[in-house]
């Protein structure tokens, strides 16, 4: 797959989880607004991260000529969305919010900051 196509696909999914995920750890807890935000949120993170997958790394060491540290973001969110989810569902509130919390701290900030690392495409677009 193109990877011009699969770098906007992403870029399209995530950039809304950045204000999506903010909004929704700062709003008021189980309200219908946090619940369907929230679900807007979980959805494009998983399509965000299975996007991610089909991209090969292209700054630093890769494994199987492909997957780089960044990837572990990835398998990251594809296992905390859904224990996140299932937590929340059996009614784990502490489980859900640690989740929740450290997933967007890791998913959004972390990895993120890295797509400002020289040699990535928004570290050209923003700082030429």
């Amino acid at each position: 797959m193109n990877y011009d196509f699969l770098m906007y696909s992403h870029l399209i999914t995530v950039v809304p989880c950045v204000f999506l995920g903010a909004y929704v750890l700062l709003a008021k807890k189980g309200t219908g607004i946090h619940r369907f935000l929230g679900k807007i949120y979980m959805v494009l993170m998983l399509i965000t991260a299975l996007i991610t997958l089909f991209m090969p790394a292209m700054v630093g060491p890769q494994v199987l000529n492909h997957f780089g540290w960044i990837h572990l973001f990835s398998f990251l969110t594809i296992w905390t969305v859904p224990t996140a989810y299932t937590a929340i569902r059996k009614g784990n509130v502490r489980a859900h919010k640690r989740k929740m919390i450290l997933l967007y701290i890791g998913a959004i900030l972390i990895a993120g900051g890295f797509t400002f690392a020289p040699g990535r495409y928004l570290n050209e677009l923003f700082f030429g």
